[in-house]
């Protein structure tokens, strides 16, 4: 694979301007199919094979037109201390504004009137309006939203607190910002890295044109793969921080081959040839990561991790050919002015010779790994024993989807959630709909056995469809949505009923998702990790080194889900984090940060290890290639460590509690598994078993294609007379 990159790599520093104006075509070609493809206006959520989704799609058979998967919103209306909703004053505002929301959109289905409807809280102080949609929230269009917040302010200055709530009110969350603060952050740690602007725009600039190539992409195909709203989110959060990473890795070797004496284009050959090849590795760990999702079931999830991987694919390619074009054009800028003037020296080959000896006196890198190897064990158990303190929390977790409640008290929908669950009941908010496949007799026994039953606080009458031969009943229950108290009466109801009766909801749905996120994570983890360990086996020709950096990758993933389940379910340090409100951890998060981290993990892995085994298979010792692998590669995993985590920090600013939570949940992963495993439990582990950390099986060895990841065979044709010959380096 090493020649073969070589050679990929000096052809794409001779063709700079092809490769580029290549890469700068692809990315006007994804603007423009961006630009011009149709609005996406679906965004479907469902879960194959549960309870819940089955009750769903009945509903849709037996009750068409009711808008079964229909946004819906609430006009909550809060009268003043010491009056009630049924003064008259205020119950002619709240009809003026059932009326307004009649006329205000052709997509409104159903509005009720809560005197009616039964919508007034037994002490008259709150009342609230429902409005049904027969689209999805993101199919309704921007007048139909202007509409429903018009009719609530419309009633604000009457003398009532209005507040409206609901997924009408659903809109994609905007990214700009977050993305500049990683990119800012990024750059600032490029710049201290390299100390050359240049080299630091390098990997900046190509991880901007690969998530904008990815992202437009998306967009594009947005309306026809029915992708969802966080689907160009995920993407340029994984895209821009592997973008970023990659290149950092390509532009260090060839800084690295220029200080050996190398001409440029046999440097950017190297460079693509030896980093390339880790480039490649470490960008399958993170597609079959990402592609794995699928394993789940779980339609949204699988096109998110189809969306994502596309964007690491094409972060890879233009780390393998991009950047050695632009290093083309950059020329001697891509080293530090300080370089630059040795150079100028007029050294020549010598100057070389002493940057590379250079290269091998004692720097951080060599220091840490000198005081690893000396205490081996010593570090060994602090590091486990200090991930294994931030884990404890994770045994506390508790899942569910976000809804209105998790939102900022600043937000009308927080406040029309607590008017709502102030006024009639905690249960309230998150009702259960419970659909009966049966005639009215059916449904009517129905009723009667859930109210037989504990843990709710209102069953109303059962609503038959026009055929007679389904019906509908809900639920209020008594405590929360997220409470277990309530998931206990939805398996008490499933569980009470026969197989005619099915649960659905907000809720049910919740917590069918959450029971299918647990089932999947077991098998999830069997194929991601089996088959990463098979790709590692392959580059180290190893077994235990695979193994250990799965176990340590457990070890990270698991920490970070106690940090997540410390700041956004228990609440320490949360005002820090912007968390205003705690409650359950997103139900795909375990699985969700499991995939990802996982390939970012094995990213540091792939990196840092490899420098290692080409010092051992080069003669080292093992303690000498431990320190070898550190006194090249600490200083740049280091860097893109701070760059990935500073990435994913930036979207911890978001007010969308789901993706603050993915940003806090993957920059803490990073940095527990850069800093604390890489860094610091890996050299131990190697120190600890010495030459049997690189043992494998001759069976296994014989079995195994040599994939050179170390880049053996360039070394030898290095030595050659024709080594600075391309067209003579054979694939």
């Amino acid at each position: 694979m090493a020649t073969f990159l070589y050679k990929l790599g000096r052809t794409a520093f001779r063709r700079r301007r092809l490769v580029a104006l290549l890469w700068v075509a692809l990315l006007a070609l994804a603007g423009v199919g961006a630009a011009t493809a149709p609005t996406a206006t679906s965004s479907s959520f469902s879960i194959p094979g549960t309870e819940a989704q089955r009750a769903f799609d009945l509903l849709e058979e037996r009750f068409p037109g009711a808008g079964a998967d229909g946004a819906t919103a609430r006009v909550v209306f809060k009268a003043p201390e010491g009056e009630k909703m049924t003064d008259p004053a205020h119950k002619a505002v709240v009809e003026e504004t059932v009326a307004a929301l009649r006329s205000g959109s052709d997509q409104i289905v159903q509005v009720t009137d809560p005197y009616t409807a039964h919508a007034v809280s037994q002490d008259g102080s709150t009342a609230y309006v429902s409005v049904s949609y027969e689209v999805n929230a993101m199919e309704l269009t921007d007048e139909t939203r202007e509409a429903l917040t018009r009719a609530g302010l419309g009633a604000q200055g009457k003398g009532l607190t209005v507040e409206v709530g609901g997924d009408a009110l659903q809109t994609m969350p905007e990214q700009g910002a977050s993305e500049a603060i990683g990119i800012v952050l990024a750059g600032i740690v490029l710049v201290v890295t390299f100390g050359s602007l240049v080299a630091a725009g390098l990997p900046l600039l190509t991880a901007i044109i690969g998530v904008g190539i990815g992202v437009s992409s998306i967009t594009a195909l947005a309306n026809v793969l029915d992708l969802g709203t966080t689907t160009s989110t995920l993407a340029s959060m994984i895209g821009l921080a592997v973008g970023i990473d990659y290149a950092l890795f390509i532009v260090s070797r060839y800084r690295a081959e220029l200080a050996e004496g190398r001409t440029k284009e046999d440097a950017a050959g190297r460079a693509v040839g030896t980093a390339g090849s880790a480039v490649v590795f470490a960008g399958l760990t993170v597609v079959i990561a990402l592609v794995g999702l699928a394993v789940v079931n779980i339609p949204m999830l699988t096109k998110m991790g189809f969306a994502a991987a596309g964007t690491v694919v094409i972060a890879v390619l233009i780390a393998l050919t991009l950047i050695p074009a632009l290093l083309g054009f950059a020329g001697d800028k891509v080293v530090s002015r300080k370089q630059r003037k040795a150079a100028k020296g007029g050294e020549g080959a010598k100057g070389g010779e002493a940057a590379a000896g250079a290269g091998a006196k004692p720097n951080g890198g060599t220091r840490w790994a000198r005081f690893v190897i000396r205490r081996p064990l010593m570090v060994l158990i602090v590091g486990v024993l200090g991930l294994g303190a931030i884990a404890v929390p994770a045994a506390s977790l508790e899942m569910g989807l976000p809804d209105d409640g998790v939102k900022p008290t600043s937000t009308t929908e927080r406040r029309a959630y607590d008017a709502l669950s102030d006024g009639f009941g905690p249960g309230f908010n998150g009702p259960l709909l419970v659909v009966v496949d049966g005639d009215k007799a059916a449904a009517d026994r129905t009723v009667s056995t859930i109210k037989g039953l504990g843990g709710w606080a209102a069953v109303t009458p059962a609503t038959p469809n026009k055929a007679g031969d389904a019906a509908m009943i809900t639920v209020v229950p008594k405590d929360r949505p997220s409470s277990a108290a309530t998931e206990d009466l939805v398996h008490d109801i499933r569980d009470a009923t026969g197989d005619d009766v099915l649960v659905t909801g907000a809720t049910a749905m919740n917590i069918d998702f959450s029971q299918k996120m647990n089932d999947a994570l077991v098998p999830y983890l069997a194929l991601v990790v089996g088959l990463a360990f098979v790709l590692l086996t392959l580059v180290f020709r190893s077994v235990l080194v695979p193994l250990k950096a799965a176990l340590g990758f457990l070890l990270s993933v698991v920490a970070a889900l106690g940090a997540v389940v410390a700041v956004f379910q228990w609440g320490r340090l949360g005002g820090l984090f912007g968390v205003e409100q705690t409650g359950p951890i997103m139900s795909m998060m375990p699985i969700f940060m499991v995939g990802v981290v996982f390939g970012l993990a094995m990213d540091y892995e792939v990196f840092l290890v490899t420098r290692m085994r080409e010092a051992y298979v080069h003669g080292q010792r093992p303690g000498e290639a431990i320190v070898t692998g550190f006194r090249h590669s600490a200083r740049v995993v280091t860097a893109a460590a701070v760059i990935m985590i500073a990435v994913f920090s930036g979207f911890i600013g978001m007010d969308d509690q789901m993706v603050k939570m993915i940003g806090f949940g993957l920059a803490a992963a990073v940095l527990f598994d850069a800093f604390v495993v890489r860094m610091a439990i890996v050299p131990a582990v190697l120190a600890l078993l010495g030459r049997k950390a690189w043992w494998l099986p001759k069976w296994l060895d014989r079995i195994l294609p040599n994939v050179d990841v170390e880049g053996e065979g360039l070394a030898a044709s290095a030595d050659g007379p024709g080594a600075a010959r391309p067209d003579l380096v054979k694939v």
